[in-house]
């Protein structure tokens, strides 16, 4: 199994769409690459994101990424539907510059390349979210979501 952290806005929507792919093994909610390495106090720098993870086997990074633009906004900076702010930022992250370069391989593939606001970048810290933020809307279904409800059972 490896592991990705990928940033889609509010987590929430996010996990709840990225669980139900096929080859991903387990997601957990979390912040990537702020500067605090804690969960205390401000978000100073970090981004919502995903711990994602899968089965190379079934899954590649590419198709993540086709995953992952499936749900966003690619050219959104600092924001996805109604949140706005750095947190909400797109982006992937990882420990593995095999995933780095896959994703990046991604967009450039793309007519549109220069207009994408998705950050490929190493993992520099991860943070997990707090236990009422993990699989938040399997607990509270009602909650705003900017991932369309239709697509969060789209694979399972």
């Amino acid at each position: 199994m490896e592991t990705v952290y990928l940033a889609g806005g509010c987590l929430w929507g996010v996990q709840a769409f990225i669980k139900t792919l096929p080859g991903v093994e387990f997601t957990e909610a979390g912040r990537a690459n702020g500067s605090t390495g804690t969960l205390e106090g401000k978000y100073d720098g970090y981004a919502e994101c995903v711990k994602t993870g899968f089965d190379p086997s079934r899954v590649s990074v590419e198709e993540l990424m086709v995953y992952l633009f499936e749900i966003i906004d690619p050219y959104s900076v600092n924001k996805q539907g109604e949140d706005a702010g750095e947190k909400y930022r797109t982006g992937v992250y990882s420990e593995k510059p095999e995933h780095l370069r896959a994703a990046q391989a991604f967009i450039d593939e793309r007519s549109d390349a220069s207009r994408i606001a998705v950050e490929v970048l190493p993992l520099e810290n991860y943070v997990k979210s707090a236990e009422e933020h993990q699989d938040r809307l399997g607990k509270c279904p009602d909650d705003y979501c900017h991932v369309p409800k239709s697509l969060l059972s789209k694979y399972a």
